[in-house]
């Protein structure tokens, strides 16, 4: 601190009284501080710019986990076991039981006219559909993925090590924001009859039903702000009611995945999302 006071004086910055003196310090070590000692909006904008990294944060949603589950999604690089990414089971879950903080990792696919040509030559798709949106995508990790956890008789049926799921937003130049969640093997809205055949991966049916109206285009539909995940297979839909057990956006830990994606070599038992097919097209329809 001390040094920081001689550099201010050096500058020919005048700091009066120790609240003050504290304030000014506080303010030039939260500007360099990495996501978690102030907030994620040094790292975000760090990765993305400040408009982008600011619409990251304020576009995170709050999650709202089912009743009677545990599972909370964490840090890969600190917990890949069930026993440190679970938390509480009722209530305000901010960390899992094990002190690890619920969070999501970002990834940005910018196809407007100013990020277009940046987004293209790292090898994104911003043809068609997709020009003119910016696309905000928050990838899951949890430890595992149990469909049928708690029913005796599937046994291990539906497990696997290693789970990644997302809820990704898409916004619009003219201001509309839309939303939409991965689900088993597509992406969904809301959690009706309309997205079965999405969840069962059946593309035939899937492709009738948006045909029909039946289903928003693709899994996309208005801006909910609340993901809502299933127990067990962690799939998720958008919804409206946070049920009893839910972390609120402003709590959910944000860490930008994109310089993190370059370097890792980790190997999973499913594909991590800059091996999936939405990392470079953000319309993608199977989450594969």
């Amino acid at each position: 601190m001390a040094l920081l006071f001689a550099g201010l004086a050096v500058l020919g910055v005048r700091v009066h009284g120790t609240a003050l003196a504290r304030a000014v310090a506080s303010r030039i070590l939260c500007a360099v501080a990495v996501a978690g000692s102030c907030g994620d909006e040094p790292a975000l904008i760090a990765a993305y710019g400040t408009e982008v990294g600011g619409l990251a944060r304020d576009h995170m949603p709050t999650l709202a986990f089912e009743a009677g589950s545990r599972g909370v999604p964490v840090d890969w690089r600190s917990c890949r076991r069930t026993a440190c990414g679970d938390g509480g089971e009722e209530g305000l879950v901010r960390r899992s039981d094990a002190g690890l903080p619920v969070t999501a990792f970002v990834h940005v696919v910018d196809c407007r006219s100013g990020g277009r040509e940046a987004t293209t030559a790292a090898g994104a798709d911003c043809s068609g559909r997709r020009s003119g949106y910016l696309y905000l995508q928050y990838w899951l990790y949890y430890p595992d993925s149990a469909t049928f956890r708690g029913i005796p008789i599937a046994q291990d049926a539906g497990f696997h090590e290693d789970d990644w799921e997302s809820v990704q937003v898409r916004i619009g130049e003219d201001g509309s924001v839309d939303q939409r969640a991965s689900s088993h093997h597509g992406y969904n809205y809301r959690g009706d009859e309309a997205n079965l055949a999405s969840d069962a991966g059946i593309g035939p049916l899937r492709d009738l039903n948006e045909a029909l109206g039946a289903r928003p285009d693709n899994g996309w539909g208005p801006e909910t702000g609340l993901l809502l995940v299933s127990g067990g297979s962690h799939a998720g839909n958008l919804g409206d009611d946070r049920g009893s057990r839910y972390t609120p956006a402003t709590s959910v830990h944000l860490i930008p995945l994109d310089p993190i994606a370059a370097a890792d070599r980790t190997a999973f038992a499913v594909a991590p999302p800059w091996l999936k097919k939405a990392w470079l097209d953000p319309e993608a329809e199977w989450t594969d």
